[in-house]
């Protein structure tokens, strides 16, 4: 049996989304609904996807099918493809699976030649509207479908209207647009070495082929990689009859919302244009009117307008986004889909569905797209100043937001200047550890270097601070205080934008403003913690972070990360000076200053939670991290410590690792240096005790160890733990429940769980760490070279920002199955940064884990992410 690659409009329906694309199945629906839609046929996605598989042809078959499918189009038009008396045109679109506003590509107008435009003229008695279509099309092929530049026709045009001392293109005549015609001929046959295709059949199938390419332009990928689009999925594309806004006054065309997407009222918003194609009011050449203009102008298309778009935001049961041709006082719905909208609008929009009963709460849940929530909780740059801003460089988007000031160029200076009220954004090569008082007081954070894992992109999105990484296309010269960007050189007396939602950098002072939560985001988020099983937990180091994270609705703390407190200012001298202690009594020594600051920390995270639980990490990166690198800071604070340049240049150079990430830290710290876990243990349960004792509050501590690989060394560390935290019981005449587990971040740790289970009475997914070591590169340089897997298709996307399910979650899945085969009650958590990753959550809700934790700010992300991926298991 022959495969159909080809269907008509009238032989799909809604349900054949995945096959006939979006647009395709829509048009589909609406035919079936009898809605004045032009006719036409759909090529499928998986024509799109033989494309490829047959190295970038379109196979006989697939063609012999079009050409079928166009003859009966011509059957049911009563016109001919290409013919002298009564030709038939078409518009050629992309119509991928999801919607991809402005990422494919489009051809109107097919079908023209030099004799059926002479016809067109004949047969329409309106010579000047025949040749503005062939104008058109013959600048849409060259563009789509041929790669000559735009701007080759654009200064055509241009030098015509000066000439004729014409505004608009509307004020060209005929003969000046059978001039252009010409011009535009010459220009593709100087860039391509031939004539302009005459027949239209070979337009047609050149422009088939154009869509297919434009599934893997640039722009389609990137949209594909941030909007988490599969490859595979293919474009469908969409063959339907030209109807022509251009015909005159009594014809236009416009693009509509059933509801307004920017605030998410229920009123029709859209514009439109007399006298144009669907092209001119996406561009913006000529400036369209409000649609309810329409209805002063003619109110009875008005009428039948009006009462479609509430037809089929009834049948969708969501927003509408359409496209309407009016052809010689006739109305046509060229395409509809659900409207892309702001976070705003989809709330409001999701509560009031709910509210006019055309959805249940359940579905309602699905309306919103979890990471438009971070537009919510993050500052934003003033629209309007937006639109007037040219970016100067590109990274990688780290942590939403928007953030403007003057360039400071080391963590103190930030610290220092934000002191004195002035707004700076903090610009390193790479930030580290040390440079965390500086980030906190910058409004915003650009790295040159580092991925979407890195040092600064990790602390930006637990602050909720703007972060843009890995702009290496500036340079930073830390010793003359400037950056240079395309030969201009910016100082610390410049003001430059970022933007961590784009990963633009802009040049320039552009407003700032934070977005209002608006009373429909309570409502909808209390309905997604109705719905979910899955518990969210945050990724809090300091009390600030806990009670922000709670505020957004947490549920305990899913990773304290204890190193991020000894890099304060007042206690990274003690921490020093237990790295460069000489033997242990030295070590406990500076470990007994240590212990009040950690034990004040924790009992500042437990207020904050109020009995909920707390996860808290033994320290973890190595101890050369605490130390300085360069001989003149090495001086300094071998001076400050009371040391000899030589004695502490040693020890710096003792603990310097070949590969550090996989070197002496985490729990291999604690089997060489036992004191130190015994002093976190204490301040840990020291400060639960406190709490109780003070506050009323039941906490029970969850102390995790951090990168075991083996059940014996796990043992070890927390036989020290147990017998510190039974003799602070004992000390304090006070019994409370705590829990000892570890973190699963080694392949060797997920392939023993049974084992380690034993032990641990609960198992956090490092997923960071796991996602390095599954694949064996680091995911602080991984930036450096993913681009290229990207271009290449090795990769789709960055396995550090969107859990790689097939390896990396495989082993989790081990873990889980084989953790709760010798533990059936163990609690199973994740708290990599894919805990706030939509898909990852969905994968750690199938795969049954307890809770995901993410930084305060994605929480609310989260908490959807959780209920969407509970509706669809039920499904």
């Amino acid at each position: 049996m022959v495969k159909k690659y080809v269907y008509l409009f009238n032989e799909g329906n809604a349900s054949m989304r995945n096959l006939l694309g979006g647009k395709g199945a829509n048009l589909a629906e609406m035919t079936n609904l009898g809605i004045p839609v032009p006719t036409g046929f759909t090529v499928t996605t998986e024509a799109c996807n033989k494309y490829y598989e047959d190295g970038k042809i379109i196979s006989d078959e697939v063609i012999n099918q079009i050409h079928e499918s166009l003859a009966k189009l011509e059957d049911t038009s009563g016109k001919k493809f290409g013919s002298d008396e009564n030709p038939l045109l078409v518009s050629v679109r992309s119509g991928a699976r999801a919607s991809m506003p402005g990422m494919m590509d489009t051809i109107l107008n097919l079908g023209l030649n030099d004799k059926v435009v002479e016809t067109m003229a004949k047969l329409t008695n309106n010579p000047r509207f025949a040749y503005d279509s062939y104008r058109r099309f013959i600048q849409m092929f060259s563009d789509v479908v041929m790669d000559i530049e735009k701007r080759l026709f654009e200064n055509k045009i241009d030098e015509l209207k000066e000439k004729k001392g014409v505004e608009f293109d509307t004020d060209l005549t005929a003969e000046d647009l059978k001039v252009l015609v010409s011009e535009f001929k010459e220009i593709y046959k100087k860039e391509k070495g031939e004539d302009f295709p005459q027949d239209p059949k070979v337009q047609l199938i050149e422009s088939v082929t154009a869509v297919f390419r434009s599934w893997d332009n640039p722009r389609a990928i990137v949209y594909r990689r941030l909007n988490d689009i599969p490859g595979e999925w293919g474009t469908a594309v969409n063959v339907q009859q030209m109807v022509f806004g251009n015909k005159g006054d009594t014809s236009g065309t416009g693009v509509v919302f059933s509801r307004n997407p920017a605030t998410g009222e229920k009123l029709i918003y859209g514009e439109y244009l007399m006298n144009a194609q669907g092209e001119d009011v996406v561009a913006g050449i000529r400036t369209p009117l409000p649609i309810s203009k329409l209805k002063e102008q003619d109110p009875k298309i008005y009428q039948q307008f009006e009462g479609i778009v509430n037809t089929l935001e009834n049948h969708y049961r969501d927003m509408q986004d359409m496209e309407i041709t009016i052809e010689e006082g006739k109305l046509y719905f060229l395409q509809t889909r659900n409207g892309k909208r702001t976070a705003q609008a989809a709330l409001k929009i999701a509560v009031d569905l709910v509210e006019e009963g055309m959805l249940t709460k359940e579905e309602a849940i699905l309306k919103v797209e979890p990471k438009q929530l971070d537009t919510l909780l993050h500052p934003a740059f003033y629209t309007e100043d937006l639109k007037k801003a040219e970016p100067i460089a590109k990274g990688l988007p780290a942590s939403p937001g928007a953030a403007c000031g003057k360039i400071a160029f080391t963590a103190e200076e930030a610290k220092d200047r934000a002191a004195l009220d002035e707004d700076v954004v903090l610009v390193r090569l790479e930030t580290s550890p040390e440079d965390i008082e500086g980030m906190i007081a910058a409004k915003g954070i650009l790295t040159v270097r580092g991925g979407m894992t890195s040092h600064a992109a990790v602390v930006a999105r637990g602050m909720g601070t703007c972060c843009v990484a890995g702009c290496g296309t500036i340079k930073v010269d830390e010793v003359k205080r400037t950056i240079e960007v395309g030969g201009k050189v910016y100082t610390d007396k410049d003001y430059i934008s970022i933007d961590g939602t784009s990963g633009n950098v802009y040049g320039e002072k552009i407003k700032t403003v934070t977005p209002e939560i608006s009373g429909h985001f309570a409502t909808f988020m209390g309905w997604a913690d109705e719905i979910r099983k899955l518990k969210v937990r945050t990724n809090a180091d300091t009390p600030k972070d806990a009670q922000q994270a709670a505020e957004f609705g947490a549920e305990g703390v899913g990773l304290c990360r204890t190193e991020h407190m000894f890099f304060a200012e007042d206690r990274i001298m003690a921490v020093r000076q237990m790295i460069t202690s000489k033997d242990e009594e030295q070590r406990r020594r500076a470990l007994d200053k240590i212990l009040p600051m950690q034990r004040a920390d924790f009992i500042g995270i437990y207020e904050a939670l109020e009995g909920k639980p707390v996860t808290i990490r033994l320290l973890d990166p190595p101890l050369h991290e605490f130390l300085p690198n360069n001989n003149e800071d090495i001086k300094s604070l071998a001076k400050e410590m009371g040391l000899s340049f030589e004695e502490l240049k040693l020890t710096v150079e003792n603990l310097h690792e070949f590969n550090p990430m996989m070197g002496h830290r985490g729990c291999r710290l604690a089997v060489s240096y036992p004191e130190i876990a015994e002093m976190q243990a204490r301040a840990i349960i020291e400060a639960a005790i406190e709490v109780k004792t003070t506050k009323g509050f039941d906490v029970v501590p969850e102390i995790m160890i951090p990168l075991v690989g083996e059940i014996k060394e796990l043992k070890y560390v927390k036989d020290v733990i147990k017998d510190t935290v039974e003799s602070v019981m004992e000390e304090k005449n006070v019994k409370l429940d705590y829990k000892i587990g570890t973190m699963i971040e080694i392949p060797r740790a997920a392939l023993t769980a049974d084992k380690i289970a034993k032990e641990a009475e609960f198992f956090s997914f490092g997923t960071n760490d796991l996602t390095q070591m599954t694949f064996g590169f680091s995911r602080d340089d991984a930036s450096k070279f993913l681009s290229d897997y990207y271009d290449k298709k090795i990769y789709e996307q960055d396995p550090f920002a969107k859990l790689d399910q097939t390896g990396v979650g495989e082993l989790v899945k081990i873990a889980v199955e084989k953790g709760r085969a010798t533990r059936p009650g163990i609690k199973l958590g994740i708290c990599g940064e894919h805990g706030g990753d939509p898909s990852s959550v969905e994968f750690c809700h199938n795969i049954g884990l307890d809770y995901v934790s993410c930084s305060p700010f994605r929480v609310p992300l989260a908490r959807l992410a959780a209920a969407q991926a509970q509706v669809k298991n039920k499904r």
